[in-house]
């Protein structure tokens, strides 16, 4: 078979399987299993394709029709303009996360320079995206990513030595703030937050191949986000954010949950959707909290 064969199989069998984008994955499977740019296709699309290669190709849509994520097919996906090794063991990093990598980004950048760079915290830090971006995008900061699971971690640690980034991050196996020490300038979060009875109705891409772990927020969703918000305070420094993605739906509930416990300056964006997509909120200053504690003894 030609390439140009080749690339109509692919297409019409995952039209047939229901995958979405089957146009797209499809040439990016090609590309990937025959080493093919869209140029170099072109010139050759009436070629006898190279039959080694096409049965690896042949492989990689079959996968993809039974509706394995092309990023776990290819190892690869790009975040913040960064290459990202994902596995099973990972979220896949998607473009609604970038939203909070550009707010926490654009707030690191505005931290006062000190002798001892400023830490920063990313729990349920997955394939360490949101951490290793902040990192090589900007300087004067180091962090620390936690996670629950080995594996995720493995990952991460994979991603740093590969960003060249390692001297500057340290991971933690640890169930939330379990494990964790210090005190942050600034700590990040894309914790589970689905609820479990809606985990069945996800796309099969994500139900039945992403990891439940990273995605089960319990019976409501909130789960994570009453932990993080409670322990929270104690680790960041005064002045120091908390940045937490949500699901479209949760902004009242994170909202007073952060106001709730004290934080200052609460504010929610909107993903490139419309969707409600994050909520950012700032631990008081100390001179802030003493005002206030002078202010509630006098009512």
């Amino acid at each position: 078979m030609k390439y140009r064969e080749w690339l109509a199989w692919a297409r019409s069998f995952l039209q047939d399987k229901g995958c979405p984008d089957a146009e797209v994955d499809a040439w990016y499977l090609l590309e990937y299993a025959a080493g093919l740019s869209k140029a170099a296709y072109y010139l050759h699309m009436e070629d006898e394709a190279d039959e080694a290669a096409m049965g690896g190709f042949r492989a990689l849509v079959e996968r993809r029709g039974s509706r394995v994520p092309l990023q776990y097919l290819t190892g690869t996906q790009e975040f913040m303009g960064l290459p990202f090794f994902v596995n099973e063991h990972v979220l896949i990093p998607r473009q609604d996360t970038e939203l909070l990598a550009e707010e926490a980004l654009k707030e690191v950048r505005k931290l006062p320079e000190q002798k001892k760079p400023h830490l920063v915290l990313d729990l349920c830090t997955g394939s360490g995206c949101i951490l290793l971006s902040l990192l090589a995008l900007s300087d004067g900061i180091e962090g620390v990513g936690a996670d629950i699971s080995e594996a995720a971690l493995e990952t991460a640690k994979k991603n740093a030595a590969a960003l060249n980034l390692e001297r500057r991050c340290r991971w933690v196996e640890s169930d939330l703030f379990e494990k964790v020490r210090g005190t942050y300038s600034l700590i990040v979060s894309n914790p589970p937050y689905i609820a479990s009875g809606e985990l069945e109705e996800l796309m099969p891409e994500v139900r039945d191949h992403e990891p439940r772990i990273a995605l089960d927020g319990h019976e409501d969703g909130l789960y994570f986000y009453r932990k993080i918000i409670k322990s929270a305070p104690e680790y960041l420094a005064p002045g120091g954010s908390l940045f937490l993605e949500i699901g479209w739906d949760q902004r009242k509930a994170v909202q007073e949950m952060m106001e709730a416990a004290g934080f200052a300056d609460v504010r929610v964006f909107r993903d490139y959707q419309g969707n409600d997509r994050m909520v950012t909120g700032r631990r008081k200053g100390l001179e802030e909290k003493r005002n206030c504690d002078i202010m509630e003894r006098s009512i």
